[in-house]
Formats: C-alpha cells, structure tokens, sequence
C-alpha cells in the first residue's frame, strides 16, 4: 500500500463422508451456517494472544487484528514493537478509500519517532511454506492455485507462496520500490479483494473483530481517499498487545481449523449453494469467498 502513490482500485453438518441432509425427502447440501452450526470444539483453533493487537479509537470502538507471525517475521515483529511502544497511541485513521482500503498510522507530517524497529525489512511479499498447503479444487485467475495454510488465504505458483488480499487481509503501507514498508502505517482491504496488490506489499495480518467500525468511517475526500487534515482523521486512543492485558481483558478469538474436516465442509458448502433460494448453484467458489470462519470463543 503505497503511502501516497498507490493506485486505485470473514461448522459441521455435511462432515466427510457424514450423512446430507434431508429435505422435502431428497439429499440437499448442508448450508455454510449449518456447517458452522455443527462444528465440533475441535474444529477451532485459538488466535494466540500474542499475535492479537486491540486498536481503540476515540469514540470507544475497538477493533481487533490477528497478525500473520508465521510468514512475514520481520514486519509482524516491528509491529509488536510499535504497539508496545505506544507508536500507535495518539496516531490516526488517515485514509478511507471507498470499496478499497482503509489505512491508519501516523500521518506523512507526523515526525513521531519509531523506535526499535528495523527501518528496512526485508520484502516478505513471498514465502516457503511454514505448513501444509491445503488447495482449493477452483479456478483461479492470479495463481496456479489456491488455498489455506493455518487457516490464512495463500496462493501458489508450485515454487512460491504469499498471503492474498482478500476482505479484512491487512498489509504495510509503502512508498515505491525499494522501500518496503516498516509496519509505521498499516491498512485494511474493505472492498473487493484487489488482487493485483499481491506480492508487492507485506501482507501480516487480518481484522477478526470490530470490521465495522473501519468501514462505516466517511470516505475522504482527498487523492486515493485520504482525510485532508487532523480535523478529518479518526484518534486512536491505544493500541495494546493482548497478551499484554489482565487475562480478564483480553477478547478471545477462535479460527476453523483449515485441516479440519469441518473446515473441508464449510468450502464445499459455500461452493454449492442450495435451498428455496437458490435457482442454480455455483459449484465453486473464490478464495475470498471462503475466508477461515472466525469466532469469539464459546465461554
């Protein structure tokens, strides 16, 4: 996401091999919320409260993000810095860009120093694998193929692998090569998924909680949907580490398990859509489309 200059543009009935459901007296799919339903406790997996940053902002919101520790290090450890560091407190929402991104951080006027980060990571754009890469059986048109590792979006080319910018998928912004980016500003996908951002920014995380109160913000006004200025922009009072909070504060979140067969059901329900509604069913479905399920954790 470049600061300035970028371009425009979130179970199981039907287990495997478990009995469909009948209705009217004829097999039908089990719907994506039935699935979900139906879920074993064994299906979820906990977000680690040390890859969970609780952002919150002035009128009392609070929005939570899970960072993607496991495939860009560099950047997911700059950013645990910033938060904890209190880089973030005081900054702002700067950017509502309408169906696209919203960015946030310290303006470009800010000269608030950043402390202790590396100032020039490494471009963790693509990665070896760091776990079993579970391929959808669609079509895709950016990759050979798609899917889930740990739950996360990623495509492939057979040699490469890096995180998709799908709906709530949060990157670091940067200016044009090769600045990287340092995690100072960070940004979310609100919009369709633009895809043609892979691999040319550090993708490190995903919105698990408080989506809405990112995307109900006014559009700005300015070039790419920046606030014109501080009267514009949206205060973050603080952003905390959850692992840093009284075990008694901390949200706690779960995501399905991409190797679960409950996890295996869900594609395949939101791939074949059926009931009254539904004149024709898809028979796929887009990486982006189906989205690890994510939840608060049943108390």
């Amino acid at each position: 996401m470049i600061k300035r200059l970028l371009l425009t543009g979130t179970a199981a009935l039907l287990l495997m091999g478990a009995a469909p459901i009948t209705q009217q007296g004829s097999a039908t799919q089990a719907s994506p919320q039935e699935v979900l339903d139906a879920a074993p406790a064994s299906a979820w997996t906990d977000v680690q409260s040390d890859d969970l940053v609780i952002m919150t902002l002035a009128d009392g919101s609070k929005v939570s993000y899970q960072l993607a520790s496991a495939f860009a290090p560099v950047h997911v450890a700059n950013i645990r810095q910033l938060v904890r560091s209190g880089y973030f407190d005081g900054a702002s929402i700067i950017r509502v860009q309408d169906a696209y991104v919203v960015q946030w951080g310290r303006a470009d006027d800010d000269k608030t120093e950043a402390k202790g980060i590396n100032a020039t990571p490494p471009a963790e754009y693509e990665f070896a694998a760091p776990g079993a890469f579970k391929a959808l059986p669609y079509r895709d048109a950016y990759a050979e193929k798609v899917g889930h590792i740990k739950s996360w979006p990623v495509a492939s080319d057979g040699k490469t692998n890096w995180l998709i910018h799908c709906y709530g998928m949060i990157g670091v912004a940067r200016d044009v090569a090769p600045d990287t980016g340092s995690g100072t500003q960070l940004y979310t996908v609100i919009g369709h998924a633009p895809r043609h951002l892979d691999r040319n920014l550090a993708v490190v995380g995903r919105v698990v909680g408080g989506m809405e109160f990112l995307t109900n913000r006014p559009r700005g006004t300015e070039e790419l949907g920046f606030y014109k200025d501080d009267s514009q922009r949206i205060r973050i009072v603080s952003t905390k580490m959850a692992s840093d909070l009284p075990m008694a504060e901390r949200p706690a979140y779960q995501v399905m398990d991409s190797d679960s067969q409950s996890f295996s059901a869900w594609v395949k329900a939101r791939a074949n859509r059926s009931g009254a509604f539904f004149v024709r069913s898809a028979g796929a479905v887009d990486i982006c489309n189906a989205p690890a399920p994510i939840r608060l954790k049943p108390m």
